[in-house]
């Protein structure tokens, strides 16, 4: 298997609530580690910057407005298949879809306030990880 390195967002819905560290629980409890992790308030500008592949959806604004609506925690996850791993520990989206146990089934509030990002390809969390971090801060 295949030693990988994926992003991780905890979003302001989950950090206004301090579910931080329960989070961060269930990724080392899948046998992830954390090789690099920061606190942010995200702004308007940086927001849309990261997320500009929705740039043309009808979600992107709000969803701009909510990642900068209060500090997030990116992360940089490590282990065997982080991608697909941090996937399934997130769960669907919607959290109504969400299988029993997974991030967004325990913490989420909404479709919205989904509690946690994951990148969903290799090429993905390379962007992704570079987008928030240099190569020295994440620590192996």
């Amino acid at each position: 298997m295949a030693i990988e390195k994926t992003l991780s967002l905890i979003k302001p819905d989950a950090t206004a609530r301090n579910l931080t560290g329960k989070i961060n629980q269930m990724f080392e409890d899948a046998g992830l580690r954390i090789v690099a992790q920061k606190r942010l308030h995200l702004t308007k500008d940086q927001a849309g910057a990261f997320y500009a592949v929705h740039k043309e959806r009808p979600f992107f604004n709000d969803l701009c407005e909510f990642m900068c609506s209060g500090p997030i925690v990116a992360q940089v996850l490590e282990g065997e298949n982080a991608i697909a791993k941090n996937r399934e520990i997130m769960g669907a989206t919607n959290p109504a879809e969400a299988a029993e146990g997974t991030i967004r089934k325990l913490f989420a509030t909404s479709i919205d306030a989904n509690s946690v990002h994951g990148s969903d390809a290799p090429e993905t969390a390379r962007e992704e990880v570079a987008f928030f971090f240099s190569g020295l801060e994440i620590v192996g």
